[in-house]
């Protein structure tokens, strides 16, 4: 069975000044507010890791105890830490990464610092052994920590091939 990594990991967010003024703001967006600023989160990600490559991940993961990331319904990294030391070997293996998500980025805001996103994927890694391109859909926990939104758990899962459909019996 070939072993197929998690795609590529997630750079710094919208550089937001972590003080109380904006804390409390931030405690105060209403739903719609949390909504656009969590899809523009996701849409510095996708650029970010596009630009920077896997490293880029290191900024958008939470750093707590709470992080955790899971693949095909399996657990991927149990904590921050784990997530880290495999960056580490994908930024040595991974000539380019280019990251988009799909148009339909669903944003379900839970409070003012938490929320729920999904949304298709598509990733075109190019390694030193060629070039891997996978698809699939993406759902995480983003939480807003430190004056900025970061992911709190992630679930990667990769689209399976189609089926050939059946044709019909005659007789």
């Amino acid at each position: 069975m070939r072993h197929r990594f998690v795609p590529c990991l997630l750079a710094p967010v919208l550089a937001v000044v972590s003080s109380p003024a904006v804390s409390q703001q931030h405690s105060q967006m209403s739903a719609e507010e949390v909504g656009r600023t969590v899809r523009a989160f996701m849409q510095t990600v996708a650029h970010d890791v596009t630009q920077q490559g896997p490293t880029a991940w290191r900024n958008f993961f939470s750093h707590g105890p709470k992080f955790f990331m899971a693949s095909d319904g399996r657990m991927a990294f149990p904590n921050y830490p784990a997530a880290d030391k495999a960056i580490n070997g994908l930024a040595s293996t991974i000539r380019h990464i280019d990251l988009t998500w799909g148009n339909d980025v669903r944003v379900d805001p839970l409070t003012p610092t938490l929320a729920v996103v999904a949304t298709p994927w598509h990733e075109v890694r190019t390694m030193a052994s060629g070039r891997v391109e996978d698809s699939g859909f993406f759902t995480g926990t983003v939480e807003y920590l430190d004056g900025r939104w970061q992911f709190r758990d992630v679930h990667w899962s990769v689209a399976s091939p189609a089926a050939p459909k059946e044709k019909p019996v005659t007789q």
